[in-house]
């Protein structure tokens, strides 16, 4: 099914860049729809759920605020709420720096830790049959893609 006929349009569009982005966004609101309702059941956001995932990856220092931030695939104006609600739910723990106290480490914690871990297999289920229909080649010519069309700018 064309993207004309998901959203029933009936008119063309005016140009394929123009229907090029509306698949782009049409696409990313699908897949974020999913991704949001399997991480529904755990009790977690897409936001909350790749803060995770990168202080996972930021272990065992953890990172400020604002290196959080520029790694995040959204973006989030209010990041140091969303760690206070995710602080509060005892998911990451942050901690001042002895020799600059304006510094401010976040890190993930056990309970974090456990449930980003628990959500690997379930995450990597979810994208390989989001994906099962498209070959190894095509998949990589769509991330060339998107790639050199996220550098223009």
């Amino acid at each position: 099914m064309t993207l004309r006929d998901e959203i029933q349009q009936t008119k063309p569009f005016t140009s394929l860049q123009e229907e090029a982005l509306l698949n782009i966004v049409r696409t990313s609101a699908t897949i974020t729809d999913e991704m949001e309702e399997l991480l529904k059941s755990r009790g977690i956001t897409n936001t909350q759920y790749n803060v995770l995932r990168i202080l996972r990856g930021a272990e065992p220092e953890g990172l400020c605020r604002n290196e959080l931030r520029d790694r995040m695939l959204t973006r989030m104006p209010d990041v140091t709420r969303l760690l206070d609600r995710m602080e509060e739910a005892g998911l990451v723990a942050r901690s001042r720096d002895n020799e600059d106290r304006r510094l401010v480490s976040t890190r993930i914690t056990d309970a974090g830790r456990k449930m980003v871990d628990d959500l690997d297999a379930p995450v990597r289920a979810f994208h390989k049959s989001r994906f099962a229909h498209v070959s190894e080649e095509q998949l990589q010519t769509l991330v060339d893609l998107l790639t050199l069309t996220r550098g223009r700018g």
